[in-house]
């Protein structure tokens, strides 16, 4: 009995083993013959064109004033009066404040009065010096008189005819006439050095006068540039002081105005080795700023200068832009996007996003229709975007086929339908189009790294195509 039921049983799964086999092989054969009847895959593709493609980079900055004076007074006093409107504009040489003048005035006064008494002083000194002249060319006369005298008296002398102390008192008259002359000669050039005197303090009146001019002019306290004013620091009665360490108030020149970007070292490297090996050629200095609501700022810049050193805490080169801003639409410390085309290269492909993938390892690549319409994949370098699409400088060739849509439904070694994409190079995006209608236009820069094939996209991009 126990016999047959263990018969029974072995019987019952062999029997479900060879119905299970069955049906597997059924199915098998049902997935090959449907494949057999289903038609190859159809993909669009791009024909790759080398061209030359602007770089363009993208960079944050700040706007800086193109010059910036902090007013200080450089006279002390009381402020009588603020001459401006905070917040206005104003011109070079514009009164600001004025300081009071009492005291200026009044030294003024006194100084006028010193230059006065140092003239009067040089009046006397002069006639000073006249009476010294007048008293010399009398001490000479005497002199003169005095050596006649004792010569005739020589020639008396030797016969005799005088006697020997008239002689004598004839040279006592020539010495004593000798002494008088040195004496006028001294007291002229006393009354020489009086005038210099005179004059020196005539000199230093006048200086000391000037001065005190110069100070009463300063208590009008003039702007040193034109631009616009900042809020006062200071009303009417405000004591202030020379050289104080707070400014009266601060003016800044906004027209033009200069825009603050920084630049990682290691992408300058990278670009000045491009230039240097021929794979890109400089691009052009003028730079387009997008501001913080997103519109594009209608006037272009020029790169004003880029630093000669790079910044240890942030490894960033500055660079400074130098942009035209009559009406001032653009104020310090705002922040703002400029791009910049740094660089052109040659010999770049443009392709679309959606024909780009990543790998697991972050390497990214395209399918390629080969000659036999099978797909095979290709490595690619990936440098930017330009009118949103992807630039590859290395990887493709003249003429290759890259597939734009339909990559996501094939695999390598698939044998495809290849079609032609009808619009290769579509119309940039709404911004770019907003971007398009400036003057010179400039294209949007994304990240640099491609993301992986997005499957809603790219549905998007096959609709359009149809």
């Amino acid at each position: 009995m126990k016999h047959s039921t263990l018969a029974l049983v072995i019987a019952s799964i062999l029997s479900g083993a060879v119905l299970i086999g069955c049906g597997k092989n059924e199915d098998a054969a049902g997935e090959q013959a449907a494949q057999q009847q289903m038609p190859p895959a159809v993909v669009n593709v791009q024909t790759v064109t080398l061209e030359t493609v602007p770089q363009v980079q993208t960079f944050s900055g700040r706007t800086a004033a193109y010059q910036t004076a902090d007013v200080r007074p450089q006279v002390n006093g009381v402020i009588d009066e603020v001459l401006f409107r905070e917040g206005s504009n104003v011109k070079k040489g514009q009164p600001l404040y004025r300081i009071n003048t009492d005291n200026y005035a009044s030294s003024i006064a006194s100084g006028q009065a010193a230059v006065q008494q140092a003239q009067a002083n040089l009046l006397t000194a002069q006639a000073t010096r006249d009476n010294a002249k007048a008293e010399l060319a009398s001490r000479q006369a005497s002199l003169a008189q005095a050596r006649n005298d004792l010569q005739r008296l020589q020639g008396l002398v030797s016969i005799d005819a005088i006697s020997k102390q008239q002689y004598d008192q004839a040279q006592t008259q020539v010495r004593t006439a000798q002494a008088a002359e040195q004496s006028a000669v001294a007291a002229v050039g006393q009354a020489q050095a009086g005038i210099e005197n005179a004059r020196a303090g005539i000199q230093t009146a006048e200086a000391n006068l000037a001065a005190s001019n110069l100070d009463l002019n300063r208590t009008i306290v003039r702007a040193p540039l034109t631009g616009r004013t900042d809020r006062s620091s200071v009303t009417a009665g405000t004591l202030v002081s020379a050289g104080q360490a707070d400014p009266l108030v601060t003016i800044s020149r906004l027209d033009p105005i200069y825009v603050d970007i920084s630049q990682s070292s290691s992408e300058l490297l990278k670009l000045r080795q491009q230039i240097s090996e021929g794979k890109a050629q400089p691009g052009m200095n003028s730079v387009e700023l997008v501001l913080e609501d997103g519109s594009v700022y209608p006037v272009r810049g020029k790169l004003a200068l880029s630093e000669a050193k790079v910044d240890e805490s942030t490894g960033a080169v500055t660079l400074r832009a130098i942009f035209p801003n009559s009406n001032n639409l653009l104020l310090p410390g705002m922040y703002v996007t400029a791009r910049l085309t740094q660089s052109v290269i040659n010999n770049a492909v443009l392709v679309q996003q959606s024909a780009v993938m990543r790998t697991p390892k972050g390497e990214t690549q395209v399918y390629i229709a080969d000659q036999n319409n099978k797909i095979q994949v290709r490595p690619v370098t990936i440098d930017g975007t330009y009118n949103g699409q992807w630039v590859v400088t290395d990887g493709l060739q003249a003429g290759d086929k890259v597939v734009v849509i339909g990559g996501s439904k094939v695999k390598p070694e698939q044998e495809v339908v290849v079609k032609p994409l009808e619009n290769a190079n579509p119309a940039p995006s709404t911004q770019n189009a907003a971007t398009a209608k400036t003057p010179q236009q400039a294209a949007k820069t994304v990240d640099k790294k491609p993301a992986g094939n997005d499957n809603s996209s790219e549905k998007q991009t096959e609709a359009a195509a149809q």
